[in-house]
């Protein structure tokens, strides 16, 4: 008997993975945005001419202020090197994903920031830095914060399936709400103290959002009318009644019902010390602090509750939640009426939070970059945060650089809308909005 022995054969190599097409736009999207930052920052080091500037630790140059001086020469290469790590683990596609490829754009975007503010001031006062470069982060806090409040709405209204344009219209009608409440508050209850006259105002902000969320609640889910459409008339109707009554109050009465008083700062000892950015973030008004813990409040609500679970299952596949005994359209109807509450406190700040009396159109549009800023944090809270920082931060960029002479003012005035652009064209990567999301939902 013979017995036959075969040969080991050795094992079939594993065919090298097809890479998917997301991950080569990805790619050459990475390189080709990282290669123009680079070329662009060593555009502006080598185009400086006097090394020295100047830089106050707060906003606003007073006796009081903190004044440093820096290299921009070394700040300037120091962006350069930045942007071409970047740009060699892109070529080499190991640029990271996640938190760390997002905290490596941020890097990245915060680099190009410093190089092109080194460039920009170089011309001031004949080659030297006559003009001093403040601190961006207050500014961009104080423009931020109703872009942050609406972006939350935003993100409770489409996580339950909703489509919530309208948020201008709840910045209009909280502004101007709040104003009248702070007002009347001021001028009639005098068993209201002077300082809670302004946080009576936000009551004022929050009924006039939550009304605006009723309207669109009632029309979306009990009429089933298109929600792009009706947001966009809910914006022209709050535009209107807005500018009508504010027609209707006389002169002599401005005094008592379009005179809010303004919230004061408060400052958290210890918080407030910490150098650069302690006292932007913690030497601030009551709303800017409502908005800090609104981001929190919202992400624990979608992230970590049964509501919440329930919020996404409606905005995702509502027949589904129905069939396990969940009430699709009242859970809608929550989620729709708590983001009027919140879009409600980031209309307040344009009157009661900052400059006081109401004025036509005085949130100019904001509402619609809160939507973009939804939409660039992929629908969740945090992501629509930042996006909100970063529209504010441009916005802020616009305000700081509007007497520098190398750039001109017309692209500085576009800059946060060409951001807007550029989130809402989808830059920021694939992104997939909950399934449901404008879809009405007729049981049976």
């Amino acid at each position: 008997m013979t017995t036959t022995t075969t040969e080991p054969t050795a094992a079939a190599a594993p065919e090298p993975a097809v890479r998917d097409r997301a991950d080569v736009r990805r790619q050459v999207r990475l390189v080709i945005t990282f290669a123009v930052v680079l070329a662009a920052l060593v555009a502006f080091a080598l185009l400086i001419e006097d090394p020295k500037f100047t830089y106050l630790l707060g906003e606003k140059r007073t006796k009081d202020s903190v004044v440093r001086e820096g290299d921009a020469t070394l700040v300037s290469w120091g962006a350069v090197a930045i942007a071409a790590l970047a740009l060699v683990l892109a070529v080499l596609d190991r640029f990271p994903r996640g938190w760390k490829g997002a905290l490596l754009g941020v890097l990245v975007g915060l680099a190009f920031y410093a190089g092109f503010l080194m460039w920009a001031y170089t011309d001031q006062g004949g080659g030297s830095f006559q003009a001093f470069i403040a601190n961006p982060i207050p500014g961009t806090i104080r423009i931020a914060t109703p872009l942050v409040l609406g972006a939350l709405a935003g993100a409770l209204c489409e996580r339950a399936g909703v489509i919530n344009i309208a948020i201008e219209a709840q910045f209009l009608s909280g502004a101007f709400f709040a104003s009248v409440f702070s007002s009347i508050a001021y001028t009639s209850l005098v068993f209201i103290p002077v300082g809670l006259c302004a946080a009576f105002g936000l009551l004022g902000g929050i009924l006039a959002g939550v009304l605006i969320a009723a309207m669109l609640g009632w029309f979306a889910l009990r009429y089933h009318v298109n929600q792009v459409v009706l947001g966009v008339v809910l914006v022209a109707f709050a535009t209107g009644l807005t500018s009508f009554l504010l027609g209707q109050i006389p002169k002599e009465h401005k005094d008592t019902l379009n005179d809010p008083q303004v919230l004061e700062k408060i400052r958290i000892p210890g918080l407030a010390d910490i150098p650069l950015f302690g006292d932007a973030l913690f030497n601030q008004t009551l709303l800017v602090y409502l908005m800090y813990g609104s981001v929190a409040l919202v992400t624990f609500l979608l992230f970590q509750t049964r509501w919440g679970l329930r919020v996404r299952a409606v905005g995702e596949h509502p027949k589904a939640a129905d069939t396990v005994g969940i009430n699709v359209n009242r859970v809608r109807w929550q989620a729709v009426l708590l983001g009027g509450v919140f879009a409600g406190l980031g209309g307040a700040y344009y009157t009661v939070g900052s400059t006081g009396a109401f004025d036509r159109e005085v949130s100019a549009g904001t509402g619609f970059i809160a939507l973009a800023a939804v939409i660039m944090g992929r629908w969740h809270p945090v992501g629509a945060t930042f996006a909100a920082v970063f529209f504010g931060f441009m916005w802020n960029l616009q305000n700081q650089l509007s007497f520098v002479q190398p750039v001109p003012g017309e692209l500085l005035g576009a800059a946060p809308y060409l951001a807007t652009i550029i989130a809402v064209a989808g830059f920021v990567g694939r992104v997939r909005p909950p399934a449901a999301d404008g879809e009405p939902y007729i049981k049976g």
